[in-house]
This record gives C-alpha cells, structure tokens and sequence, in this order.
C-alpha cells in the first residue's frame, strides 16, 4: 500500500508543481520536479523480493506519466523501466541509507535527462544541445533531492507493521 501512496502523491505533486513553477526553456526553476521518477528508486525496497512485479508496476506508472503529462505514450514507460533496471544493478551492491539515495537519485535523473535529450536529438523532436542538458540536469537536481531524502525520513518512522522492508 505505501508504494502506491508513494507513486501517486509524486505524480500529483509533479503535476502540481509543474504549473506552479516558472518553467521557460531558458528560465528552468531551480525547483523543476522528477518526482515520480523519484519514486521508482524509493519504491524499490518495497518489491526487493519481486523484481517482475517492481518493472510491470514501474512500466505502468511510466504509462500513466505519459498520458497525463508528455502525450508519448511508452517513451517515459520505457525509460522508467530502463532506469528501474539499472536501479536494481545498482541496489545489489548498496543497502538503502541516506547518502545511497541521494547518490542514486542524482545518478538516475543524470540518466533520465541524458536520455530524455538523446532521443530528441535523434528524432529531431525539439532542438537540443548538450548545455541544455545540462541546464536542465542542474535545475532538477534541488528540489528532487530534498524529495528523496523526505520520502526516505518518512519511509523510515513509519512503524514497522505497516512497512514489510528495512531502510536503516
């Protein structure tokens, strides 16, 4: 129950924050939200026993993301599931604190905002350049950190019968 609660306040919060916060192409907010991509590295620990359920529910969520707020369908479906594969790589060698989260954070909206860019490169969707890029890979960084770091304070004092993991 609590990674549902989870994804759906993180694409509720991105959304909201989305039409709230100055967003132009060359005046990013320092506050840009990734929550729900935020949400697949949190959630992970709740499905660690479940890897295929982990993926068919990050695929969906990518889906739903797409549908509310890009209009691609499958685009965000697809890189969420590529960036929920490389998350389960990594979580074999870490244990969920912290400072692991916040290093997996940065390193999976690096990946989302290099790929993001990458494609549209490619297909010649909207023109971009490396410094947008990373314009924009700095200007997501703020805000998603507290988010994962709130989320993993939250996750931790909620008591122990109504979570099945353990985050230290």
């Amino acid at each position: 129950m609590i990674p549902y609660i989870i994804m759906i306040l993180s694409l509720l919060l991105d959304g909201f924050l989305t039409n709230h916060l100055p967003y132009l192409v060359n005046n990013l907010s320092l506050l840009t939200p990734l929550l729900t991509l935020i949400s697949i590295l949190i959630i992970f620990p709740f499905y660690q026993k479940n890897h295929r359920k982990y993926f068919i529910t990050v695929f969906i969520l990518g889906i739903i993301y797409d549908l509310f707020y890009t209009d691609l369908i499958f685009f965000n479906a697809v890189l969420f599931l590529i960036i929920a594969w490389i998350n389960v790589k990594v979580q074999r060698w870490t244990t969920p604190n912290a400072l692991n989260l916040l290093l997996q954070a940065i390193g999976m909206i690096i990946l989302y905002e290099s790929f993001t860019g990458i494609i549209l490169y490619a297909y010649n969707m909207v023109p971009v350049t490396i410094d947008k890029v990373f314009y924009k890979i700095t200007h997501s960084l703020l805000l998603n950190i507290v988010y994962v770091e709130l989320l993993y304070f939250i996750i931790k004092i909620i008591p122990k019968k109504y979570k099945k993991i353990s985050i230290n």
